[in-house]
């Protein structure tokens, strides 16, 4: 009897401390909010983690890091690096390293457990980061290269460059422990050792302004290195650095030079024995290969009679093959590589192809996408097969005006034994049509494959409403995101152009920040930005600054601190203000030399792409529809002195916290007195964004803004029968601007307009991402892309925000408190939406059916939400079938503009109202 009463205590205590450790537990381990990353170039990474459990209100008590040597240590709880011991705090975001100093090529293994009010958890699985090469001195490689064309290629205004090939065969006599490759190739590079390619990237690396900065790679190689003769080779394309158009416009175009390299295997032997390889003149090179010319503009095309079989293997006869040259560094600062790689995404396939004429068809994608076609082809040597690209077609077939001059052509040409396929690797393309061209036989939807191509960021975001426009209105959005990540963000993937315009992107980040988890694309953006900055402060407007666009106007380089104030807000990421902010504080210190009366006159673009009144102009000529360009740079100078001003705060600078207020209100002043009337509460034209802007950005005198917002619901309402009148800068603001001031359901009229101008309007005429201009159907070619992001505004942050409800509070960030407040407008239905925070996941799902509200809600753990019910009172709510405002689990606040506020930890909720 008593051993049974022995087991079963020792049982009840087995169960005991098993429900304790299940009750909370950690997933999602990051080091800089990357998995497990390869070759980071910080002593003192960043960590962060993810609590689940069951129950509500998890919050996080304390935490305890172990940092250990080895995957054996870890295990043994041996924190050799760094043990943090027991930390209270509920921090699980970005807790910075604290061990000992990291040097080169250090291999860090951790995890973390904690302590939650449901209790202790089990250690989490592990994970690991390495360092990379820290001090220049890690170096041992030379940058090799050949600083000339080929005959068969052409250094012209359309560059026809071939691909140049790298091999190199060393032995290995000893066991291998550990082999590393640290590489760089420009301007895209791909990598092989003994045949196998390394890594599943492509279009790698990542572009910059090389004289600033050049981006090198890590890969752990271990598995690939055999005993006796090794190869290692690599491919180099041309990317941005051997540009798409030399000696075009040497004052516009900045030029890097012809591709080159810098790679370096480190081999680790079980002796404790080391080897280096080191890209050097002892490499062997060939430009006579299969890739003919790759450029991003005009195409790849590709040879494969020219194939050299097993030229990346051991044993291949290269006595042919050049010696490279030894040749200049590019200029700029080694630095690893800190943002998700760009991959192959997504797969799509064709739905039709169509004969147009002899030899000539014309298949459609279904939707414009950014990427590359995987062709199969079976046929005679020497046949070649011509892939054109285009987003439309007129009169069956491709309508390529609006590309410019790119000619966005691939040319395969077969080898012919038989069944083959390919795609380019070195260039990408912005499509929804192809053109094919003396295909052998009759192509069918079964010979090819669309690849998406872009950063491969998380997906972080969904979003679905009861209004189809709406639901295809977010699609478009995504498509076109994503179609303009390629280690920056675009304006466009298919004309002459695709550069990172910063206005493109502002408020835009943050939109798109509700999709993917875009925080280390734009953390590496903004170094771009920095490092195009001139001396005098100057900040162009295309960075990094291929195009010498420095036009000194306040909108596009204001991106520069909005990017870094959505890091922060979104992400908890202080680290890019504290970093940039001396740039910063340059810049508007530069912009004050333009400044006269405390009014900033420069300005370019004014009200980018206001809809035009007539179907054929690019930019309206009428004077009310658009906006005094010094009025915007004047409210937007006030504005970002807001935001120094709460960089300066977090920075602990309270000088300049007093400078850019003294200063503020200044400038304040002076607006209202030159661009305010007092009678008719306009400001200057009374355009939208003329009285949007000052409204905002809270700049209008005190008692005015109802009146000042009474001009703005009339202009739309009236004046533009309800449409959008906005461009690029103003509509960044409009449709919260619209629903802080009471009318949601203008916004909501805005959104779901299917006439011109509207983004209901591109919908209907079979868009699948978003134009350029409003009327990007009509106007003139030269300006009408049909994949642009730029005039999305702050329509994404209000699908989020707003309508679903889901927004990290002021007072805190990366959602670790949030403000659930939905805006259930007349005419919707549901709204059914997640967010991935940091924190997190959190969702959002409502319905409104015969006046009877339903929203299931969930918070992630050590997070906090204040929650807004539509609502009579605090009785007229249930949670989970109870009284809400008698739950243990929620706390009823206070009743605001016709809802109920109550405040709740983490867990799922089911609202509903009587």
């Amino acid at each position: 009897m008593k051993n049974r009463i022995h087991i079963l205590t020792l049982l009840a205590l087995v169960l005991l401390s098993y429900q304790c450790f299940a009750a909370s537990g950690t997933q999602n381990l990051r080091c800089e909010m990357l998995v497990n990353p390869q070759g980071i170039g910080t002593t003192h990474p960043r960590l962060s983690w993810e609590i689940t459990g069951d129950g509500r209100g998890i919050i996080q008590t304390a935490y305890q890091i172990l940092v250990a040597s080895t995957p054996i240590k870890l295990a043994a709880n041996q924190g050799d690096l760094w043990d943090s011991h027991k930390m209270t705090s509920d921090r699980s975001v970005m807790v910075a390293y604290a061990g000992k100093l990291l040097m080169s090529r250090t291999a860090c293994y951790w995890k973390v457990k904690v302590w939650t009010t449901n209790g202790e958890s089990a250690w989490s699985n592990p994970a690991q980061w390495t360092m990379g090469l820290l001090n220049p001195a890690d170096w041992k490689a030379k940058w090799i290269g050949y600083d000339n064309g080929f005959p068969w290629d052409s250094v012209s205004k359309f560059s026809r460059l071939s691909a140049r090939y790298y091999r190199k065969q060393f032995d290995v006599s000893q066991t291998i422990k550990k082999a590393t490759v640290y590489v760089v190739g420009l301007g895209h590079y791909e990598l092989f050792v003994n045949g196998k390619q390394i890594g599943d990237q492509v279009l790698s690396t990542p572009p910059t302004d090389y004289t600033e900065s050049v981006i090198y790679n890590t890969f752990d190689v271990t598995k690939e290195i055999k005993p006796g003769t090794n190869a290692i080779a690599t491919t180099l394309g041309n990317g941005r650095f051997f540009t798409m158009r030399p000696k075009y416009k040497p004052k516009k175009i900045k030029e890097f030079g012809f591709p080159k390299m810098l790679l370096q295997l480190e081999l680790e032997y079980t002796n404790g024995t080391k080897q280096t390889i080191v890209s050097d003149g002892s490499w062997k090179f060939t430009a006579d290969g299969p890739i003919r010319t790759n450029n991003e503009y005009d195409g790849e095309e590709y040879d494969a009679t020219k194939e050299m079989a097993g030229w990346n293997h051991t044993g291949f006869d290269d006595s042919k093959w050049l010696k490279p040259e030894l040749v200049q560094a590019p200029g700029g600062k080694l630095v690893p590589q800190m943002n998700e790689p760009i991959r192959v995404v997504k797969l799509v396939k064709p739905v039709s192809i169509k004969l147009v004429k002899p030899g000539m068809y014309v298949m459609d994608m279904g939707q414009n996408m950014a990427g590359w076609l995987n062709m199969k082809v079976t046929g005679n040597r020497g046949q070649k097969v011509q892939l054109r690209y285009a987003e439309t077609t007129k009169d069956g077939e491709l309508y390529v005006t609006n590309l410019r001059d790119a000619k966005v052509t691939d040319v395969y040409t077969l080898k012919g034994d038989g069944p083959e396929s390919w795609h380019p690797v070195f260039v990408y393309h912005g499509f929804r049509y192809v053109e094919i061209v003396n295909y052998p036989g009759t192509p069918t939807v079964d010979d090819f494959e669309g690849q998406v191509v872009n950063d491969d960021l998380e997906i972080t975001g969904s979003f679905e409403t009861s209004n189809a426009l709406v639901n295809r209105i977010y699609q478009n959005a995504v498509w076109g995101i994503q179609a303009n990540y390629k280690g920056m963000p675009l304006d466009c993937p298919q004309r002459n152009e695709r550069m990172p315009w910063l206005a493109d992107h502002a408020t835009g980040s943050y939109s798109e920040s509700f999709v993917f988890d875009n925080a280390k694309l734009y953390a590496k953006w903004l170094d771009d930005i920095e490092q195009a900055q001139k001396p005098n402060g100057s900040i162009p407007d295309v960075a990094p600054a291929y195009w010498n666009y420095y036009s000194d106007n306040m909108t596009w380089p204001a991106t520069y601190l909005q990017v870094a104030d959505m890091l922060y807000q979104q992400y908890g990421d202080k680290e890019p203000i504290a970093k940039h902010y001396a740039s910063m504080k340059k810049w508007l210190a530069y912009m004050r030399t333009f400044m006269k009366d405390y009014i900033e006159t420069k300005d370019k673009y004014g009200d980018w792409c206001v809809p035009p009144e007539s179907p054929e102009l690019i930019h309206s000529k009428d004077t009310l529809r658009t906006t005094d360009g010094q009025l915007i740079a004047t409210a937007y100078y006030y504005r970002l002195l807001g935001t120094m001003q709460k960089f300066a705060k977090l920075l602990n600078k309270p000088q300049d916290m007093q400078e850019f207020a003294a200063l503020a209100a200044k400038i304040k002043a002076r607006f209202n007195q030159k661009y305010f009337d007092a009678k008719t509460a306009r400001y200057s034209n009374n355009s939208v964004t003329s009285n949007l802007l000052p409204l905002y950005f809270d700049m209008v005198p005190a008692g005015e803004r109802k009146a000042v917002f009474k001009n703005i619901d009339d202009k739309i309402v009236v004046a533009n029968t309800g449409h959008i009148s906005t461009g690029v800068i103003g509509t960044q603001w409009l449709m919260r601007g619209l629903t802080d001031n009471g009318r949601p359901d203008i916004a909501w009229h805005i959104a779901t307009n299917t006439d011109y101008p509207s983004w209901g309007y591109m919908v209907s005429k079979g868009a699948t991402t978003f134009w350029e201009l409003w009327n990007g159907d009509t106007a003139n070619p030269s300006m009408n892309s049909q994949n642009h992001v730029m005039l999305l505004g702050d329509l994404l942050v209000w699908f989020y925000e707003d309508l679903a409800g889901i927004k990290s509070d002021a007072t805190s960030t990366a959602f670790k408190k949030i403000i659930m407040k939905p805006e259930a407008v007349r005419g919707l239905d549901f709204v059914n939406a997640s967010y991935h925070s940091i924190h997190g996941l959190i969702k959002s799902d409502w319905k409104n059916i015969g006046g009877k509200f339903h929203w299931s809600i969930t918070v992630p753990a050590n997070t906090t939400a204040m929650v807004y019910v539509p609502a009579k009172s605090a009785e007229a709510v249930t949670e989970g079938g109870q009284k809400a405002n008698a739950s243990k689990s929620v706390k009823f606040i206070k009743m605001e503009n016709g809802r109920a506020v109550f405040e709740v930890g983490s867990g799922n909720y089911v609202f509903d109202t009587k």
